[in-house]
Formats: structure tokens, C-alpha cells, sequence
């Protein structure tokens, strides 16, 4: 009996032997068909978008050159006795800074543009064609404007030629505010001065015989100032520096003998 039991107890050993080696083996047995049975997946090799390269910033246009203000006209002096009449306001210059300065050898354009014959400090030379013949003259702003609080446009001293109509030396100034009808400035240069007679934004010596007079102070003197009152009553000053101005008057000359 006892033989037998050894033999039961032993077969039993065994069978626990196999099952325990069998449970070892599966696992990596099943573990391997579950992985052959996955689809691994195919490493493909894709290209990667190279980065876009920033476009050059494109070069900016450089702005056309702005036209010279026109000329304002003297009005002119009522017949004798004739009622006076208002003559038509000057247009104001553009809210630009004089053309950019051409060659020496620019001529004045057949279409009334005027053309800078050449530069000197403050002072530009200028001509144009026009329908009554070439029209020369110097232009400046001015170097400093008082009060610096006020609004306004660009302010402008004309000397112009007009040889067709036998005109000389004549001073316009652009004030660049509408000044009060009839008002009166001053422009003092040196130790002298010279009444101004204003209309709308544009103002000229109120004795034109002096013109002359005050061109040949301008080639002497240093500085120019300007005083006038606004429509509103605001007192303006603007002050030229006069450097340049003799050699832009030569031109000017030369071009319009």
C-alpha cells in the first residue's frame, strides 16, 4: 500500500513539474505570436518641408519730388479814380518743402514747371516757361518760425523776374495763414524796415519802389524777419537766413537777364 502511495504522491510531483514548465514556456510562446501576429509599423522616411526662407523686404518707392509753390502776383494798382477792387487771393503752395535740386544744366520745362537751376544754402534758383515768357526767380523758407504752438502752412519770400513784362526784383512773401485784408507787416532786415500790405495768405511791400531797395538789403544783410497778424489776431514771426541768397539772385540774373 505504501509503494502505491509513493507512486500517486510522485505522479502528482511530475504532472505539477510539467504544468509549471508548461505555463513558463507559453508565456513567451504566446507573447511571441501575439507580437508576430501585430503589424509593426513600416518606418517610412518622409521628408521634412524645408522652412520657407523669408522673402527680402522689397525697397520702398522713394516719393516723386514735390513742385515749387507758384509765384503769388502783385495786385495791382487801381486806375485813377476807379472804385479798388479785391484782387483774387493767391492759391497757398502745396504743404511741401522746394523740389529736389536738379543738374546744373536743367532747363526750364516746356509745360510751366518751374525747374531749380541750383541750390545755395536756403535758396534755390528756379525758372519756367510760361504762356507770357520764362519766369525766374530765388525762393527760401524760413529757418525759424515764432510761436512754434501756431498752425500753419509752410511759409515762402519770393524774389521773381519777368523779363516779358519788364518785372524786376519783386519780393512776395507766402505767409502760410490767411492774414486780415489790407493788414500790415513788417520786414525788417538790418537796421531797416519795410511796410508789408497783406491779401488772403500772400504779402508784398506796400511801396513797390522798393523793391529794389530791398533786394540789395537782402544781399547784404544776415537775416530777414517777418511779422504779420492773422485773420484770428495771432501775431507770426518767421525769420530767413540770408546765407546764399547773393549767389541765387547771380543765377537767377543769368537765367533771366
Amino acid at each position: 500500500m505504501q509503494p502505491m502511495i509513493r507512486t500517486v504522491a510522485l505522479f502528482r510531483g511530475c504532472a505539477r513539474a510539467v504544468l509549471a514548465l508548461g505555463a513558463v514556456l507559453a508565456v513567451p510562446v504566446a507573447g511571441f505570436a501575439q507580437d508576430a501576429a501585430k503589424p509593426k509599423p513600416v518606418q517610412t522616411a518622409q521628408a521634412q518641408p524645408a522652412p520657407a526662407r523669408p522673402a527680402a523686404p522689397t525697397t520702398q518707392p522713394r516719393p516723386a519730388a514735390p513742385s515749387t509753390p507758384a509765384t503769388p502776383a502783385r495786385p495791382a494798382a487801381a486806375p485813377a479814380g476807379a472804385a479798388a477792387t479785391t484782387p483774387a487771393r493767391p492759391a497757398a503752395p502745396a504743404n511741401t518743402r522746394p523740389a529736389a535740386p536738379a543738374a546744373a544744366a536743367a532747363r526750364p520745362s516746356a509745360d510751366g514747371r518751374p525747374v531749380e537751376l541750383a541750390k545755395f544754402n536756403d535758396w534755390g534758383a528756379y525758372a519756367s516757361e510760361t504762356p507770357k515768357g520764362k519766369v525766374c526767380y530765388v525762393l527760401a523758407q524760413p529757418r525759424e518760425r515764432l510761436p512754434k504752438t501756431l498752425q500753419r502752412d509752410p511759409g515762402y519770400l519770393f524774389v521773381s523776374t519777368r523779363p516779358a513784362e519788364g518785372v524786376r526784383n519783386e519780393v512776395s512773401v507766402v505767409l502760410g495763414f490767411p492774414a486780415k485784408d489790407d493788414s500790415e507787416g513788417s520786414a525788417v532786415i538790418g537796421n531797416a524796415t519795410f511796410a508789408l500790405v497783406a491779401k488772403g495768405a500772400a504779402a508784398w511791400l506796400k511801396n513797390a519802389a522798393e523793391d529794389a531797395a530791398f533786394v540789395e538789403a537782402l544781399r547784404r544783410g544776415q537775416a530777414l524777419t517777418v511779422k504779420a497778424v492773422s485773420r484770428r489776431g495771432n501775431e507770426s514771426t518767421d525769420r530767413y537766413v540770408m546765407a546764399g541768397f547773393a549767389q541765387a539772385l547771380d543765377r537767377v540774373r543769368k537765367e533771366c537777364p
